[in-house]
């Protein structure tokens, strides 16, 4: 595998990173402090859409699996 595959996989990986670790926060309130919180889940949704669309369009834009 060339340098620019492995550079161009690990560049996924942090945007799928990204997408997690917001979903993450969305799990943490859903169990923890929902009653509470809830205000936030909207634009913590909003946010991981948009994560999860650019890691989906830079997958595709680079012909990655």
């Amino acid at each position: 595998m060339s340098e620019e595959a492995k550079d161009l996989k690990k560049e996924l990986a942090k945007r799928k990173r990204m997408a997690i670790d917001i979903a993450s926060e969305i799990h943490d309130i859903v169990e923890d402090t929902l009653w509470v919180d809830y205000e936030k889940m909207p634009g913590l949704a909003e946010k991981l859409l948009a994560a999860v669309q650019e890691a989906n369009r830079f997958k595709a834009d680079n012909g990655l699996q």
